[in-house]
Protein backbone atom coordinates (compact mmCIF):
# COMPACT_ATOMS: atom_id res chain seq x y z
CA UNK A 1 0.00 0.00 0.00
CA UNK A 2 1.41 3.36 -1.04
CA UNK A 3 1.78 6.36 1.26
CA UNK A 4 -1.02 8.09 -0.63
CA UNK A 5 -3.40 5.15 -0.01
CA UNK A 6 -2.52 5.11 3.68
CA UNK A 7 -3.23 8.84 3.93
CA UNK A 8 -6.63 8.32 2.30
CA UNK A 9 -7.53 5.61 4.84
CA UNK A 10 -6.76 7.82 7.83
CA UNK A 11 -9.79 9.12 9.68
CA UNK A 12 -10.26 12.89 9.50
CA UNK A 13 -9.15 14.68 12.63
CA UNK A 14 -11.83 16.72 14.38
CA UNK A 15 -11.26 19.34 17.02
CA UNK A 16 -13.04 19.05 20.36
CA UNK A 17 -15.16 22.20 20.11
CA UNK A 18 -16.63 24.28 22.92
CA UNK A 19 -20.01 22.65 22.34
CA UNK A 20 -18.45 19.25 22.95
CA UNK A 21 -16.98 20.50 26.22
CA UNK A 22 -20.34 22.00 27.19
CA UNK A 23 -22.18 18.73 26.58
CA UNK A 24 -19.52 16.75 28.44
CA UNK A 25 -19.79 19.07 31.47
CA UNK A 26 -23.59 18.93 31.29
CA UNK A 27 -23.55 15.11 31.35
CA UNK A 28 -21.13 14.98 34.29
CA UNK A 29 -23.13 17.51 36.31
CA UNK A 30 -26.34 15.67 35.45
CA UNK A 31 -24.80 12.40 36.64
CA UNK A 32 -23.71 13.92 39.94
CA UNK A 33 -27.09 15.55 40.59
CA UNK A 34 -28.94 12.33 39.66
CA UNK A 35 -26.83 10.29 42.08
CA UNK A 36 -27.51 12.77 44.87
CA UNK A 37 -31.24 13.05 44.13
CA UNK A 38 -31.81 9.28 43.97
CA UNK A 39 -29.50 8.48 46.92
CA UNK A 40 -27.64 5.98 44.78
CA UNK A 41 -25.17 3.96 46.83
CA UNK A 42 -22.95 1.29 45.33
CA UNK A 43 -21.76 0.35 48.80
CA UNK A 44 -25.33 -0.56 49.76
CA UNK A 45 -25.60 -2.75 46.68
CA UNK A 46 -22.42 -4.65 47.51
CA UNK A 47 -23.46 -4.91 51.17
CA UNK A 48 -26.43 -7.06 50.07
CA UNK A 49 -24.47 -8.90 47.41
CA UNK A 50 -24.30 -12.00 49.58
CA UNK A 51 -28.08 -12.30 49.57
CA UNK A 52 -28.08 -11.94 45.78
CA UNK A 53 -25.54 -14.76 45.60
CA UNK A 54 -27.78 -17.05 47.67
CA UNK A 55 -30.79 -16.34 45.43
CA UNK A 56 -28.73 -16.86 42.29
CA UNK A 57 -27.42 -20.21 43.54
CA UNK A 58 -30.99 -21.33 44.30
CA UNK A 59 -32.16 -20.27 40.81
CA UNK A 60 -29.19 -22.05 39.24
CA UNK A 61 -30.65 -25.33 40.55
CA UNK A 62 -33.98 -25.36 38.67
CA UNK A 63 -36.77 -27.69 39.70
CA UNK A 64 -37.06 -29.81 36.55
CA UNK A 65 -40.33 -31.35 37.69
CA UNK A 66 -41.86 -27.86 37.57
CA UNK A 67 -41.45 -27.71 33.77
CA UNK A 68 -44.79 -29.45 33.30
CA UNK A 69 -46.47 -26.63 35.23
CA UNK A 70 -44.53 -23.80 33.59
CA UNK A 71 -44.92 -24.82 29.93
CA UNK A 72 -48.75 -24.34 29.73
CA UNK A 73 -48.33 -20.81 31.09
CA UNK A 74 -45.57 -20.20 28.55
CA UNK A 75 -47.87 -21.39 25.76
CA UNK A 76 -50.48 -18.92 27.00
CA UNK A 77 -47.86 -16.16 26.87
CA UNK A 78 -46.99 -17.03 23.26
CA UNK A 79 -50.68 -17.06 22.32
CA UNK A 80 -51.09 -13.61 23.88
CA UNK A 81 -48.13 -12.35 21.83
CA UNK A 82 -49.50 -13.83 18.59
CA UNK A 83 -53.02 -12.42 19.02
CA UNK A 84 -51.82 -8.96 20.02
CA UNK A 85 -49.26 -8.85 17.20
CA UNK A 86 -51.81 -9.77 14.54
CA UNK A 87 -54.46 -7.30 15.73
CA UNK A 88 -52.02 -4.45 16.50
CA UNK A 89 -50.14 -4.87 13.22
CA UNK A 90 -53.36 -4.95 11.18
CA UNK A 91 -54.53 -1.70 12.78
CA UNK A 92 -51.07 -0.17 12.27
CA UNK A 93 -51.12 -1.15 8.58
CA UNK A 94 -54.29 0.82 7.87
CA UNK A 95 -53.28 3.72 10.11
CA UNK A 96 -49.85 4.01 8.47
CA UNK A 97 -51.44 4.46 5.06
CA UNK A 98 -53.58 7.27 6.49
CA UNK A 99 -50.63 9.23 7.93
CA UNK A 100 -48.14 8.71 5.10
CA UNK A 101 -47.93 12.04 3.27
CA UNK A 102 -47.13 10.46 -0.08
CA UNK A 103 -50.49 8.62 0.16
CA UNK A 104 -52.71 11.19 1.92
CA UNK A 105 -51.84 14.71 0.79
CA UNK A 106 -54.11 16.53 3.26
CA UNK A 107 -51.69 17.87 5.91
CA UNK A 108 -54.48 18.55 8.40
CA UNK A 109 -55.61 14.91 8.37
CA UNK A 110 -52.09 13.50 8.60
CA UNK A 111 -51.13 16.02 11.27
CA UNK A 112 -54.07 15.15 13.54
CA UNK A 113 -53.58 11.40 13.08
CA UNK A 114 -49.86 11.67 13.79
CA UNK A 115 -50.58 13.61 16.96
CA UNK A 116 -52.88 10.80 18.13
CA UNK A 117 -50.22 8.25 17.24
CA UNK A 118 -47.60 10.10 19.28
CA UNK A 119 -49.90 10.18 22.31
CA UNK A 120 -50.42 6.40 22.08
CA UNK A 121 -46.68 5.78 21.69
CA UNK A 122 -45.84 7.74 24.85
CA UNK A 123 -47.72 5.25 27.07
CA UNK A 124 -45.35 2.51 28.29
CA UNK A 125 -46.43 -1.12 28.10
CA UNK A 126 -46.43 -1.59 31.89
CA UNK A 127 -48.80 1.35 32.32
CA UNK A 128 -51.02 -0.05 29.58
CA UNK A 129 -51.04 -3.39 31.36
CA UNK A 130 -51.99 -1.78 34.66
CA UNK A 131 -54.82 0.18 33.02
CA UNK A 132 -56.30 -2.86 31.29
CA UNK A 133 -55.95 -5.02 34.41
CA UNK A 134 -58.03 -2.39 36.22
CA UNK A 135 -60.59 -2.37 33.38
CA UNK A 136 -61.02 -6.06 32.50
CA UNK A 137 -59.46 -7.73 35.54
CA UNK A 138 -56.51 -10.07 36.03
CA UNK A 139 -55.93 -12.47 33.15
CA UNK A 140 -54.69 -12.82 29.56
CA UNK A 141 -57.34 -10.48 28.11
CA UNK A 142 -55.72 -7.52 29.85
CA UNK A 143 -52.32 -8.57 28.49
CA UNK A 144 -53.66 -8.94 24.96
CA UNK A 145 -55.27 -5.48 25.05
CA UNK A 146 -52.09 -3.87 26.41
CA UNK A 147 -49.82 -5.60 23.89
CA UNK A 148 -52.18 -4.77 21.01
CA UNK A 149 -51.90 -1.05 21.77
CA UNK A 150 -48.15 -1.39 22.30
CA UNK A 151 -47.74 -3.27 18.99
CA UNK A 152 -49.74 -0.61 17.20
CA UNK A 153 -47.41 2.10 18.49
CA UNK A 154 -44.26 0.22 17.50
CA UNK A 155 -45.33 -0.91 14.02
CA UNK A 156 -47.10 2.30 12.94
CA UNK A 157 -44.02 4.42 13.64
CA UNK A 158 -41.68 2.19 11.64
CA UNK A 159 -44.13 1.40 8.88
CA UNK A 160 -45.34 4.86 7.92
CA UNK A 161 -41.73 6.04 7.67
CA UNK A 162 -41.01 3.11 5.33
CA UNK A 163 -44.04 4.01 3.20
CA UNK A 164 -42.78 7.58 2.79
CA UNK A 165 -39.42 6.34 1.46
CA UNK A 166 -40.73 4.10 -1.34
CA UNK A 167 -39.89 4.70 -4.98
CA UNK A 168 -42.41 7.24 -6.39
CA UNK A 169 -41.90 6.00 -9.96
CA UNK A 170 -44.61 3.29 -9.98
CA UNK A 171 -47.14 5.69 -8.41
CA UNK A 172 -46.43 8.31 -11.06
CA UNK A 173 -46.87 5.69 -13.78
CA UNK A 174 -50.24 4.61 -12.35
CA UNK A 175 -51.44 8.23 -12.22
CA UNK A 176 -50.15 8.89 -15.75
CA UNK A 177 -52.42 6.19 -17.18
CA UNK A 178 -55.45 7.53 -15.28
CA UNK A 179 -55.36 5.35 -12.17
CA UNK A 180 -57.05 6.53 -8.96
CA UNK A 181 -55.75 6.43 -5.38
CA UNK A 182 -56.98 2.87 -4.85
CA UNK A 183 -55.13 1.69 -7.98
CA UNK A 184 -52.05 3.52 -6.75
CA UNK A 185 -52.14 1.79 -3.35
CA UNK A 186 -52.90 -1.67 -4.74
CA UNK A 187 -50.48 -1.82 -7.67
CA UNK A 188 -47.74 0.71 -6.88
CA UNK A 189 -47.51 0.95 -3.09
CA UNK A 190 -48.41 -2.54 -1.84
CA UNK A 191 -45.70 -4.48 -3.69
CA UNK A 192 -43.05 -2.17 -2.21
CA UNK A 193 -44.26 -2.03 1.38
CA UNK A 194 -45.46 -5.58 2.15
CA UNK A 195 -41.94 -6.95 2.88
CA UNK A 196 -41.37 -4.05 5.30
CA UNK A 197 -44.71 -4.68 7.00
CA UNK A 198 -44.07 -8.38 7.56
CA UNK A 199 -40.57 -7.60 8.84
CA UNK A 200 -41.85 -5.03 11.34
CA UNK A 201 -44.67 -7.36 12.47
CA UNK A 202 -42.13 -10.11 13.18
CA UNK A 203 -39.99 -7.64 15.07
CA UNK A 204 -43.02 -6.62 17.15
CA UNK A 205 -43.74 -10.29 17.85
CA UNK A 206 -40.22 -10.73 19.27
CA UNK A 207 -40.78 -7.78 21.59
CA UNK A 208 -44.24 -8.97 22.61
CA UNK A 209 -43.04 -12.40 23.71
CA UNK A 210 -40.63 -10.75 26.16
CA UNK A 211 -43.04 -7.96 27.13
CA UNK A 212 -45.89 -10.40 27.83
CA UNK A 213 -43.69 -12.10 30.43
CA UNK A 214 -43.23 -8.78 32.24
CA UNK A 215 -46.89 -7.84 31.90
CA UNK A 216 -47.88 -11.13 33.47
CA UNK A 217 -45.99 -10.05 36.57
CA UNK A 218 -48.56 -7.27 37.14
CA UNK A 219 -51.48 -9.63 36.61
CA UNK A 220 -51.93 -9.50 32.83
CA UNK A 221 -51.83 -13.29 32.41
CA UNK A 222 -49.21 -15.61 31.03
CA UNK A 223 -46.11 -17.06 32.66
CA UNK A 224 -45.21 -13.74 34.28
CA UNK A 225 -47.99 -14.24 36.81
CA UNK A 226 -46.56 -17.63 37.72
CA UNK A 227 -43.11 -16.06 37.96
CA UNK A 228 -44.45 -13.58 40.51
CA UNK A 229 -46.07 -16.36 42.53
CA UNK A 230 -42.85 -18.37 42.77
CA UNK A 231 -40.90 -15.31 43.86
CA UNK A 232 -43.51 -14.36 46.46
CA UNK A 233 -43.32 -17.89 47.92
CA UNK A 234 -39.48 -17.89 47.82
CA UNK A 235 -39.51 -20.93 45.51
CA UNK A 236 -36.37 -19.82 43.71
CA UNK A 237 -35.70 -23.23 42.14
CA UNK A 238 -39.09 -23.00 40.43
CA UNK A 239 -38.29 -19.41 39.42
CA UNK A 240 -35.07 -20.67 37.86
CA UNK A 241 -37.05 -23.25 35.86
CA UNK A 242 -39.40 -20.56 34.55
CA UNK A 243 -36.48 -18.30 33.57
CA UNK A 244 -34.74 -21.18 31.79
CA UNK A 245 -37.86 -22.12 29.80
CA UNK A 246 -38.53 -18.49 28.84
CA UNK A 247 -34.90 -17.99 27.84
CA UNK A 248 -34.89 -21.01 25.52
CA UNK A 249 -38.20 -20.11 23.85
CA UNK A 250 -37.27 -16.43 23.39
CA UNK A 251 -33.90 -17.45 21.94
CA UNK A 252 -35.58 -19.74 19.41
CA UNK A 253 -38.21 -17.15 18.44
CA UNK A 254 -35.58 -14.42 18.04
CA UNK A 255 -33.43 -16.67 15.82
CA UNK A 256 -36.31 -17.78 13.58
CA UNK A 257 -37.73 -14.25 13.35
CA UNK A 258 -34.35 -12.73 12.50
CA UNK A 259 -33.75 -15.27 9.71
CA UNK A 260 -37.25 -14.66 8.34
CA UNK A 261 -36.77 -10.88 8.32
CA UNK A 262 -33.39 -11.23 6.61
CA UNK A 263 -34.97 -13.40 3.91
CA UNK A 264 -37.77 -10.87 3.38
CA UNK A 265 -35.42 -7.90 2.97
CA UNK A 266 -33.20 -9.54 0.36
Amino acid sequence: MSATDRDMLKLPKKKFSMWNWAWAIFMVVGLILSVQETNTSLSQFFANFGQFGEIFVAMAQPDWSYAGTAIPYLVETIKMAIISTVIGSALAFVYSLLIARNIIHNKVVTGVLRFIMNIIRTIPDLLLGSIFVAIVGIGPVAGICALTVFTFGVVVKLFYEAIETIDPGPSEAIKAVGGNNMNNVMFAVMPQILPYFVSYALYAFEINVRASTVLGYIGAGGIGLQLKNTLDMFQYNQTGMIILVVFIVVLIIDFVSTKAREALMR
